[in-house]
């Protein structure tokens, strides 16, 4: 059924009001084609909406939004040591994740309690404390918005990158993802090369297993971000640059107490939250529009900001940023 005039306020979670001209709720692929060849909404712009966690609305729609909830689980064994999970876009993400620690299925407790659904995480090539979605990717399925054929897209075909894939460039609405399906062990090895997670578990003092490490993430997520049910938020909301050799050692020199990550191919990778902290913008408030007290990667909404509101607080921190150390963050939120 596609309602007009509805708000997007409770499928945002900035909570940001902005209305879509028309809206529709999505379980199957089959609704897609029909929808989008009916003379009603053939021609208008359609904006294909998932969890809602990664987007920042700055003004109505006038178009069609597409919320999608294509559920479904299932898993197949590969050999003695992997299964592929196949979950439906729609399905959430961090229950999937649940899903797969209590089955013992090792690979995704490191991205344990990332808002959002399956169909986007893909799109945004997730990570979080040492570990990307590429990382067990096997492939996805996705319906061509144009001719609705269903494509399979493996790992080559994504062209992932730091929180990028080819559905963020050359591919970008083109494509609805409708399933995707991760490659996970049987036989776990954890994964603790992120300092903050392996300092977690040896404070506690918990044995090494996907269960403890998935309860560690938790925690500490739950202690430095805010939890948009209460306070509205998209997460990080900039990306954490990375520079080559030459820039960093410039930065160093000037800035001591720096910190960085040296990158495989050689380049540095340095924490956005250091360098906007450094402006002074932890905790900073513009009526309703704020940075998070605990970590200024964070923009918030305090209850009644706008989308334009936000989108200037967060042009204020870039310009910061660029006239301090003359480097150019990049939004991880996608901004409409």
């Amino acid at each position: 059924m596609v309602l007009n005039n509805v708000s997007i306020k409770p499928y945002n979670t900035f909570g940001v009001d902005v209305k879509a001209k028309y809206f529709a709720v999505v379980d199957h692929p089959a609704q897609i084609q029909d929808l989008l060849n009916s003379i009603k909404f053939k021609h208008l712009p359609v904006f294909l909406l998932g969890g809602g966690s990664n987007i920042l609305f700055t003004k109505d729609f006038d178009g069609l939004v597409l919320k999608v909830n294509i559920k479904g689980i299932s898993h197949d064994f590969v050999g003695e040591n992997e299964v592929v999970v196949n979950a439906g876009a729609g399905e959430d993400w961090s229950n999937l994740v649940e899903y797969c620690v209590n089955h013992g299925w090792g690979g995704l407790e490191n991205l344990s309690f990332i808002p959002g659904t399956v169909g986007a995480a893909p799109i945004q090539n997730i990570g979080a404390y040492g570990i990307e979605l590429k990382d067990v990717f096997s492939y996805l399925e996705a319906l061509d918005l144009k001719s609705f054929e269903t494509r399979r897209f493996t790992l080559p075909g994504c062209n992932f990158g730091y929180r990028n894939s080819i559905f963020k460039s050359d591919l970008k609405d083109c494509f609805l993802i409708t399933s995707v399906s991760l490659k996970l062990s049987v036989k776990p090895e954890p994964n603790l090369t992120y300092p903050a997670l392996s300092g977690e578990l040896q404070d506690t003092g918990e044995k090494i297993t996907i269960r403890n490490i998935a309860d560690a993430v938790i925690r500490i997520r739950r202690s430095k971000l805010p939890d948009p049910e209460i306070l509205g938020n998209a997460g990080s909301f900039f990306k954490n640059p990375v520079v080559d050799p030459a820039k960093f050692n410039a930065l160093k020199s000037a800035n001591p107490a720096i910190p960085s990550f040296l990158q495989p191919d050689g380049s540095v990778k340095i924490p956005a939250a250091w360098l906007i902290e450094q402006g002074g913008w932890k905790g900073k408030r513009y009526g309703d529009a704020g940075v998070h007290e605990k970590q200024p990667l964070v923009l918030v909404n305090y209850g009644q900001a706008s989308g334009l509101q936000l989108l200037e607080l967060a042009a204020r921190i870039k310009d910061d940023v660029f006239n301090r150390f003359q480097i150019i963050l990049d939004t991880e939120v996608n901004i409409l």
